[in-house]
């Protein structure tokens, strides 16, 4: 066979080879392909990060009952001014307040190692920051990570919020001022991540936040790997608030393989709230977001469009179970908020919610402004395929409002059950409805 003939068949075969990965590649609800970087599951090699900085080589002790804030961020900042690397905490227990990382460093936790957040709010730094849709000074988190490209937190360790004390002081404070809000209580969140690039978090036990356990606010390329995220849900005193992975105007985000039990939402979206959301700079939407293969205890939705979030669009929730959860995904329509939330996908997923789907008016902090153009809120293209579950409560629960728009929903190879039937699907326009079986009754 000549050579001209073996190269043409070798470029035949290759152009075959590329256009059979363009059917494989996978695509967006929005009908746009997935970037190749979702399909990358591969692991963190805590070895190929750098120099590691062990923190008991540097001063630190293993005594959970010492507070070693200063002692840690030293070695924080010795590697970031050596050139980066890992800060390795070893088997133990240590006790700090606020940490930052710098650029060029990561954090790492061995097996039976803990970080032990102090329960005192003073130990944590006042700091500009962003919480609950806006800019304010607050307190830092436990973790602090802002414009770190390439942070990581890696192994098989433990950070732990240590909120117990700061629960019971909020839900002493609802007692005597019912109307007290999350910012009035005075706690600090687990872990705050800002203005970064390809982060990851993986393998880390993450419990016990005294408020939102991760809050990513302007960041692209996240992975949340194998992670367990927990918070107390029964018996007294329940974790309020604490969210385990807050997505505030964030883009590019793979959760996979994580376990989540919190007494709030599970992956919420979040981007800023109010009448004038999208003239606020700081805000901005989330796009671009999967959740696959989580298992979630008890939690307020598999994913959650928040009472902060405004425009979200292309967001996938896929091969989950849930048991005792909220919701499988749950819209918040804020009537004081121009909200857009499109292209939803979930699927695969079985298990016992509370809910199925569910779109509802949301109310809370309410302040409507005067905007004569205000934009029409609406909930688009939204899809539940391949579903078999069993809510103790509704499995649809849809609800109309001439505050917003639904539109192009769509139903398909469903069994479910739920005490309370119906599945009148007439005021959504463009709904399809194929297979579905609710109480062995076909739709």
């Amino acid at each position: 066979m000549k050579t001209t003939t073996i190269i043409a068949a070798a470029l035949l075969l290759m152009a075959s080879a590329t256009a059979d990965a363009k059917k494989k590649q996978q695509l967006w609800p929005d009908g746009t392909p997935m970037d190749e970087w979702f399909a990358d599951t591969t692991k963190v090699d805590v070895n190929a990060l750098g120099r590691q900085y062990v923190i008991t080589d540097y001063g630190v002790k293993n005594d959970s009952t010492v507070l070693q804030t200063e002692a840690i961020q030293r070695v924080i900042d010795t590697a970031a001014e050596q050139g980066g690397g890992v800060v390795v905490v070893p088997q133990g227990t240590y006790l700090t307040g606020s940490l930052f990382f710098r650029p060029g460093t990561h954090l790492h936790l061995r097996e039976g190692a803990r970080i032990k957040g102090s329960d005192a709010i003073t130990h944590y730094k006042i700091v500009k920051t962003r919480l609950e849709g806006q800019t304010l000074n607050y307190f830092a988190a436990l973790i602090n990570a802002n414009g770190v490209d390439g942070f990581t937190i890696t192994g098989r360790g433990t950070i732990d919020g240590n909120g117990r004390r700061f629960y019971d002081e909020f839900w002493l404070r609802r007692k005597v001022f019912p109307k007290c809000t999350n910012l009035e209580a005075l706690r600090p969140r687990m872990i705050y991540i800002s203005d970064s690039k390809n982060v990851t978090v993986q393998d880390v036990r993450l419990v016990y936040s005294g408020f939102w356990t991760n809050h990513l606010y302007r960041c692209s390329r996240v992975r949340y790997f194998g992670c367990y995220i927990y918070a107390p849900t029964s018996g007294y005193p329940k974790g309020p608030s604490t969210d385990a992975l807050d997505l505030d105007a964030c883009q590019d985000v793979h959760v996979r393989g994580c376990y989540i039990n919190v007494n709030d939402d599970a992956v919420c979206l979040k981007g800023g709230k109010g009448t004038f959301v999208d003239k606020d700079s700081t805000n901005g939407p989330c796009r671009n977001v999967l959740i696959e293969n989580v298992s979630y205890g008890i939690a307020g939705a598999g994913v959650t469009f928040g009472s902060e979030a405004w425009d979200c669009s292309n967001v996938i929730l896929r091969n989950c179970h849930f048991n005792g959860t909220g919701n499988l995904v749950l819209f918040k329509m804020r009537p004081d908020t121009p909200q857009k939330y499109r292209n939803v996908l979930v699927e695969n997923v079985s298990g016992t919610p509370k809910n199925g789907v569910r779109v509802a008016p949301w109310r809370q902090f309410f302040n409507l402004l005067d905007r004569p153009d205000m934009p029409r809120s609406g909930v688009w293209n939204v899809t539940l395929r391949n579903a078999d579950v069993k809510c103790s409560k509704r499995f649809y629960d849809v609800r109309q409002s001439d505050k917003y728009d639904l539109s192009g929903f769509t139903f398909e190879n469903v069994k479910a059950e739920d005490p309370a039937g119906g599945f009148d699907t007439s005021y959504i326009k463009d709904c399809r409805v194929k297979n579905v079986t609710l109480n062995g009754v076909k739709y």
